[in-house]
């Protein structure tokens, strides 16, 4: 196990937990049972190796260091949101070894990793996950088939435009409740019935009505996967608004200084004073009632405590970016129609 952040952490308990032997290796030395010296030594000593970390030069660096420890026998899953390129970059590094790979992005909150109800977006050979899949398994409460490696990575992108859409689309709707004067617990109990809910919109309103912002998913982590699905969408010629919007929202709060903050952080647009947030008993039963769902995970912030840090030409880029002039947002998209 590569990366003990708040997901690597728990698949590793979990494998431990299901029999199997786990060394770990994580850029912070942790006080942990069978923490190694190096990924490398981690690749000597196991025949399978999962890597947990946060973004595309960090998965890059990863597969660098294995490379001179792996053979034929090794397998190394992946599980990084990363842009498809990178993650077919990773893939080379790994094959020149002669080992296998699985691009292998996955879906589940803390509380997932913990009880093992991950679930994997899988890209490679059946052959590979036919192999895999005990290690797999003992995380994960469904295994999903992609196809080829990068089209995992690219499915998880996809997905996480609908999930940053839905809390867009929670915070307007809550913004537009709160002020008209009803309250946000209002609006809570009548989504709970609403067939267009979801435990992501269930859960982030509650904590946008709070404005208690602890990351499940950090809104920087959130704003370099927008990132990722905007330089896709421009190579393939088509036009994301929603995705330029969330871009610049998410840009406004990285200029604010909220990196680390959970994404539905959002919510300062319209509720900039934090005396205007609401911490009702009845918010913390919609909580609960929003958290008791485990059939459905929220996305996770996979390289929270303890993953590789960004690199410097990473952050030099982000710094870029948020110098940008913001986009016209849905402007070109009505103008091109017109």
């Amino acid at each position: 196990m590569i990366g003990l952040g708040i997901i690597g952490e728990r698949v590793a308990g979990n494998l431990r937990k299901r029999g199997f032997q786990v060394y770990v290796w994580n850029r912070t030395p942790r006080p942990v049972q069978n923490f190694l010296g190096s990924p490398a030594e981690v690749a000597q000593l196991c025949d399978f190796v999962q890597i947990f970390v946060s973004d595309d030069e960090a998965l890059l660096e990863m597969a660098r260091q294995l490379s001179p420890a792996l053979k034929a026998q090794h397998i190394v899953s992946a599980h990084s949101t990363v842009a498809p390129e990178t993650m077919r970059a990773t893939a080379d590094i790994i094959r020149r070894r002669e080992a296998l790979f699985l691009d292998a992005p996955f879906t589940g909150s803390k509380a997932a990793a913990e009880k093992g109800e991950l679930v994997y977006y899988i890209g490679g050979h059946d052959a590979t996950l036919r192999q895999a899949r005990p290690v797999l398994e003992a995380s994960s409460r469904e295994i999903v088939e992609i196809g080829e490696i990068g089209e995992a990575t690219l499915m998880k992108v996809a997905t996480n435009i609908i999930t940053m859409a839905t809390v867009q689309a929670g915070a307007e709707a809550l913004a537009l409740i709160r002020k008209s004067g009803l309250s946000s617990e209002k609006l809570i109990a009548a989504m709970r019935g609403n067939a267009s809910n979801s435990v992501t919109l269930s859960t982030k309103l509650t904590v946008m009505a709070e404005g208690n912002f602890t990351p499940n998913f950090s809104l920087k982590h959130m704003f370099k996967d927008m990132r990722i699905a905007r330089r896709i969408a421009n190579g393939l010629g088509i036009d994301l608004p929603f995705t330029e919007l969330a871009r610049d929202l998410l840009m406004d709060e990285l200029k604010n200084g909220r990196e680390n903050d959970d994404y539905s952080s959002i919510a300062h647009k319209y509720f900039p004073d934090t005396a205007s947030y609401e911490r009702p008993a009845a918010l913390e039963t919609a909580r609960g009632n929003a958290s008791s769902d485990s059939q459905t995970s929220l996305p996770a912030d996979e390289n929270k405590a303890g993953s590789a840090s960004e690199s410097e030409a990473q952050a030099q880029s982000q710094e870029s970016e948020i110098a940008e002039k913001p986009s016209n947002r849905f402007g070109r998209w009505f103008h091109a129609r017109s």
